[in-house]
């Protein structure tokens, strides 16, 4: 059984930081591209960090150089370093996997940014 758990939400001051993990289980996590996905009320979802099987990275322009996405393929670990943040970065982050056409959903964790 598939299962992709997020944690690590919450409420933060702007110019603060949060880091979201993702635990993974159930497939083969070392050949997945890993990414992290945020929906902002009212919007559509958005791509902001994703990482390669072999730890390539890529970043949304909107976030370049205050997020870093990184992961652990011996613990099955993606997580999401997020500093400098902005009310903008409010939303709910999701971790997605992807492989083959296949992708996997976890049900997201609420990171607000609000002073």
């Amino acid at each position: 059984q598939v299962q992709l758990v997020e944690s690590g939400g919450g409420l933060v001051q702007p110019g603060g930081s949060l880091r979201v993990s993702c635990a993974a289980s159930g497939f083969t996590f070392s050949n997945y591209y890993m990414s992290w996905v945020r929906q902002a009320p009212g919007k559509e979802r958005e791509l902001v960090a994703g990482i390669t099987r072999g730890s390539n990275t890529f970043y949304a322009d909107s976030v370049k150089g205050r997020f870093t996405i990184s992961r652990d393929n011996a613990k099955n670990t993606v997580d999401l370093q997020m500093n400098s943040l902005e009310p903008e970065d409010t939303g709910v982050y999701y971790c997605k996997a992807t492989s083959g056409g296949m992708n996997y959903w976890g049900k997201g964790t609420l990171a607000t940014v609000s002073s």
